[in-house]
């Protein structure tokens, strides 16, 4: 069973990388139907203000921890959060896991050329790895005839495991929206996983990402992109979560919700 917390409203699962690789290697064998988001800042602020997001992210079989805030956040709600699920950290967690339990992967995501190029580095750092397919989306909603074609090459791929690197939101409405039209066990949005396993962008020093610093390197390395997630949305995270915090503890609120 894994416990979970709500932070403004939306669920976090207490887990740790360990748990959470291992928990996906249970459901590529369970013959289910599942999605996993990676949750952060940006997406429980887009939860706020969208409310069919904030229940697609409830909705997930695990929605990990993969910002330091929710770490923090989890801390200072009373409930012990061991570690920041990193989505990147995640991606290769499985994997290497994945070779000696025989699952195979499928990538879908990236621009162009990204999934096949993330599938070679991973398949070179993990000797045996087994990949089902690659597929890189144009940048334009699908026809339905494009996307019944995905959907079809993504099913007689037999992939064990769905990776979905769109970005926040657009890949947990994807998950969702295909979720019992795809055959694949599980499915999991890691967003920019792929681009930097795949070495299109670097990632922030591991030092900066364990002080939860990465937000401030990837706005330099991208400000034209990544300025209104982080300088509209973190401030608003703090004014809205330091509000959570003061009325649970007025009013004795238990912010742990059902395990799962």
């Amino acid at each position: 069973m894994i416990a979970s917390i709500s932070v403004l409203n939306t669920r976090i699962s207490l887990v740790s990388l360990d748990q959470t690789a291992r928990s996906i290697e249970n459901l590529a064998a369970s013959g289910g139907r599942h999605y996993v988001c990676v949750c952060n800042v940006h997406t429980v602020m887009t939860g706020v203000d969208d409310e069919r997001f904030r229940q697609i992210t409830n909705d997930a079989t695990l929605a990990v921890p993969d910002g330091m805030p929710l770490v923090w956040a989890a801390k200072l709600l009373g409930f012990d959060q061991p570690e920041r699920v990193y989505g990147p950290d995640l991606l290769l967690a499985v994997c290497k896991r994945s070779v000696d339990e025989d699952r195979s992967h499928f990538f879908y995501g990236g621009a162009q050329g990204v999934p096949e190029r993330l599938a070679e580095n991973l398949s070179k750092r993990f000797p045996g790895l087994k990949i089902a397919g690659c597929y890189a989306p144009p940048f334009r909603p699908l026809t339905k005839t494009e996307d019944d074609q995905v959907v079809k090459a993504i099913n007689a791929s037999g992939a064990d495991i769905l990776w979905v690197g769109l970005g926040a939101p657009k890949q947990e409405y994807w998950m969702a929206g295909h979720l019992g039209r795809i055959s694949t066990p599980v499915m999991v949005g890691v967003g920019a996983a792929f681009d930097f396993h795949a070495g299109r962008v670097r990632q922030a020093p591991r030092w900066m990402q364990d002080c939860g610093l990465e937000w401030l390197f990837r706005l330099y390395e991208e400000p034209g992109r990544l300025w209104k997630r982080y300088l509209y949305n973190n401030p608003r995270f703090i004014y809205h979560f330091g509000r959570q915090v003061i009325s649970d503890r007025l009013d004795g609120f238990d912010s742990r919700s059902n395990c799962l």
